[in-house]
Order: C-alpha cells, then sequence, then structure tokens
C-alpha cells in the first residue's frame, strides 16, 4: 500500500475517499533507559534509546494505520499526520491518521 504525507500521488488520481484512518501506540519508559538518559542529562547529547523507542512506536503506528486502511479496500493513505501526547507520567502515545483512497490506474 502506499502511504504519504502528500495530499497527492504523482500519476495517479485519486477516484474514491474511502475514509480516515488511525493507527496508534502507547509506549512506556524503560528503566533502564530513564537511569541513562539521567546520566545523559548531566553531560547533554542525544538519548539514543528514547530516540530509537519513538521511532520503533512510529513504525508501530504506521503499521497500524496501513492495517486499519486494508480493509476498507484502501490502495493508499493520503495526508498521513503524527501525533504524540502524554498519557500518563511515564507514557506516551504516538497516533499516525490520514485519508484512505482508491487510486485510478497510472497515467
Amino acid at each position: 500500500m502506499i502511504y504519504t504525507t502528500t495530499e497527492t500521488i504523482p500519476d495517479r488520481d485519486i477516484i474514491e475517499i474511502v475514509g480516515v484512518v488511525t493507527g496508534n501506540v502507547v509506549q512506556s519508559k524503560h528503566i533502564g533507559r530513564d537511569i541513562m538518559a539521567g546520566l545523559k542529562s548531566i553531560v547533554g547529547g542525544e538519548i539514543r534509546g528514547y530516540t530509537e523507542m519513538l521511532s520503533d512506536a512510529r513504525d508501530v503506528a504506521i503499521n497500524r494505520l496501513v492495517a486499519s486502511a486494508a480493509p476498507k479496500g484502501a490502495d493508499a493513505i493520503v495526508g498521513i499526520r503524527f501525533t504524540t501526547s502524554a498519557i500518563m507520567d511515564g507514557s506516551s502515545e504516538i497516533m499516525a491518521f490520514g485519508t484512505a483512497v482508491k487510486l485510478g490506474p497510472s497515467r
């Protein structure tokens, strides 16, 4: 399935809007990462453990987004956006959302 943050797909016409689709994941902190993050905050720099955790969570959200569009018969998802929010102390949600569409043939 094609998915993109743009509103169109080059050389393809959108022939039907199927609807809004979402995918999300709630990720909690890991005590080992918290200890390393605390040490890193003293000297500064990137906290790679958290970067990797958020990257993995974003991938899960995208996979769930695609999984929610497939049963609707969508060929693509356009206008994908991401949001984050704190759920409770120590955990956050990453949500991906977009518009599931059906595409015409290549031009």
